[in-house]
């Protein structure tokens, strides 16, 4: 029987797997300061690299690639019977959650990317580090190890550098060698799990505008900078990092798909992108409450909630909405005909001032959708 990655299991036995990947000369414990609080939702499943931590070095033969480390998560998944699970990891750990989400999405529901990269620049630094691992141990690297990983402020560290003192050297510099083969910007277009892209502002091993590039490449995909931290962002800013996470993989609210269906992916798109702290109990409310309620209600159909919302709208005059409403009518079934009819007995019940705007926006929209059809 091929021996597995050593693992750890937290969390409910029925909760909804996560996964959790580590950095090179990290164990399954960098990822201390997230579980307990993921665990409480999430059936939480972290790993080590070979050669780190308890797994054994052979895992890893020399000249392997990314996809090696892939099938040895999917293998884990697989023996605990998880069709698909969430991903996050770090550095190393990630590009194993992009391999995964590129090569086998229909197993990843959901990728979180901190501190990681399609392409963990030039390929000779790290097959220069390997060599040196190979001659003078791991020694040779973990006493620089919290330059690469922390910012000069941080200093509780030296559990983690024992991580790496401890690790196998052969393993060790067979991760460099593949970190030095490992291009995976070609994949990213074909991610479509919803991806949080999560940045050390500080970072000096893999710099913000690596993750900058993976935002880019991953269509469905958000970005986050975090200020005062270097590589191992979420061990020196533990709660923003597991802020971030929860947010990412909480089940998305009743009403989001609706919203998306009525109003269109590029809208809710927009929307999401543009939230901040501030506005977000807001667009949650209108996502549970107009979205997850009144609109998912079947006592109305679609078609006759966008006569009355398109009414209300102007009576209302909100313009800027009933653009946005007017693409949704469409969207919904109705015709310009039957738009134009709405917007006739908006005149009457409303007032023609009110109408004769709604007339104007809504000739507006349905010309660029006409034009946008052709």
């Amino acid at each position: 029987m091929t021996p597995a990655l050593h693992h750890r299991i937290d969390g409910p036995a029925d909760g909804p797997l996560l996964v959790l990947g580590p950095s090179l000369g990290t164990s399954l414990s960098v990822w201390d300061p997230q579980v307990p609080a993921l665990a409480r939702q999430w059936r939480v499943l972290r790993w080590d690299l070979p050669g780190h931590g308890g797994s054994p070095a052979g895992l890893l033969p020399a000249g392997s690639g990314i996809e090696v480390l892939g099938r040895l998560v999917l293998d884990l998944a697989d023996g605990l019977g998880a069709d698909a699970f969430a991903y996050a990891g770090i550095s190393l750990g990630g590009a194993v959650g992009t391999w995964l989400a590129a090569h086998h999405p229909g197993r990843v529901t959901a990728l979180a990317l901190i501190c990681s990269s399609a392409r963990f620049g030039d390929p000779q630094p790290w097959r220069e580090r390997a060599e040196t691992v190979r001659k003078n141990g791991t020694d040779s690297v973990a006493a620089n190890a919290p330059a690469r990983w922390f910012t000069p402020a941080f200093t509780r560290y030296d559990a983690l550098v024992a991580d790496q003192r401890f690790a196998n050297a052969e393993a060790y510099a067979r991760c460099c060698d593949l970190l030095a083969g490992t291009d995976l910007r070609a994949d990213l277009p074909g991610i479509t799990a919803p991806t949080l892209v999560i940045a050390g502002r500080d970072d000096r091993a893999t710099p913000p505008h690596h993750s900058r590039a993976l935002a880019d490449g991953i269509r469905n995909s958000q970005l986050i900078e975090v200020p005062h931290a270097a590589h191992l962002a979420n061990v020196e800013q533990p709660q923003a990092v597991l802020g971030a996470l929860q947010a990412h993989f909480a089940p998305a609210p009743p009403g989001r798909a609706v919203r998306r269906a009525v109003l269109g992916d590029a809208h809710v798109d927009r929307a999401v992108t543009a939230t901040t702290p501030f506005t977000a109990p807001f667009q949650d409310f209108i996502t549970r409450y107009a979205w997850g309620e009144i609109w998912s209600s079947d006592l109305l159909d679609r078609r006759t909630r966008s006569c009355i919302t398109l009414t209300a709208l102007v009576a209302g005059r909100h313009e800027d909405e009933l653009a946005l409403h007017i693409r949704a009518a469409v969207r919904n079934g109705l015709t310009p005909q039957e738009i134009g009819e709405v917007l006739l007995q908006c005149a009457v019940y409303c007032g023609v001032p009110a109408a004769n705007s709604a007339f104007a926006v809504a000739d507006r929209v349905l010309n660029e959708i006409e034009e946008g059809e052709c």
